[in-house]
């Protein structure tokens, strides 16, 4: 397999922790470094017959200007993990398939970044998830989290679960939460101790993710 140069994995620690809002600020932040990229959102589900604005994989496209794909390679309508989804429609998502069409589309392309769906252990299929696509791409990961209560201990698992897999974590993404609580602000220092893995970057809740890039330059640094 023919592999761009790099290639990340953006995972969050569950559903809705901003992770496709991160992809898209860190697209931007690595083309504004003069690197080319091209973004990939493997399976989405949850979406319409045709392609909406609000679609993962088409925001992903928007955000690296990227021609294709111009949405994500698996579309379902039910809102529920992949393997679900494909049943419901009679589908089958297949690993080494979808791995030869990413590969087809990074090109020559500095870095890859491939977002996953959900939480990193969400089954794509039902014998695989996105860590079996890291593993073929030989991705670094990038792991998204919401900054409040339940974010260290869903960091800490998805930490471990990427550790057995053997993949690299480059940093930790932690998302300004749409309202606050008491351990906003607190959670970062204590993954970085209890984890060891210091690079964490605290982002604030900013809806566009143009204007979030001065926060991901130094997470594109990592990567």
């Amino acid at each position: 397999m023919q592999m761009p140069a790099s290639t990340v994995l953006v995972t969050g620690t569950d559903t809705g922790v901003g992770k496709t809002w991160a992809a898209c600020a860190l697209a931007r932040a690595l083309r504004s470094a003069g690197r080319s990229v091209v973004a990939v959102k493997a399976v989405e589900t949850g979406c319409a017959d045709d392609p909406a604005p609000t679609e993962d994989g088409v925001r992903l496209a928007a955000a690296t200007g990227q021609a294709a794909p111009d949405r994500a390679l698996r579309r379902f309508r039910a809102p529920l993990a992949p393997a679900l989804a494909a049943d419901l429609e009679g589908g089958i998502l297949d690993l080494d398939e979808l791995a030869a069409e990413i590969e087809s589309l990074a090109g020559n392309a500095d870095v890859l970044l491939l977002e996953g769906v959900g939480g990193l252990l969400n089954p794509l299929g039902w014998e695989w998830t996105i860590l079996d696509l890291a593993q073929a791409f030989q991705a670094t990961a990038l792991v998204v989290a919401s900054d409040c209560l339940g974010a260290i201990n869903h960091t800490l698992l998805t930490l471990s679960a990427l550790d057995l897999a053997g993949i690299r974590v480059a940093g930790i993404v932690l998302n300004a939460p749409a309202v606050s609580d008491v351990s906003t602000g607190a959670n970062g220092a204590a993954i970085a101790r209890l984890s060891g893995i210091e690079r964490v970057q605290a982002v604030p809740r900013i809806a566009e993710p143009d204007a979030a890039v001065p926060w991901l330059v130094e997470v594109a640094g990592w990567l």
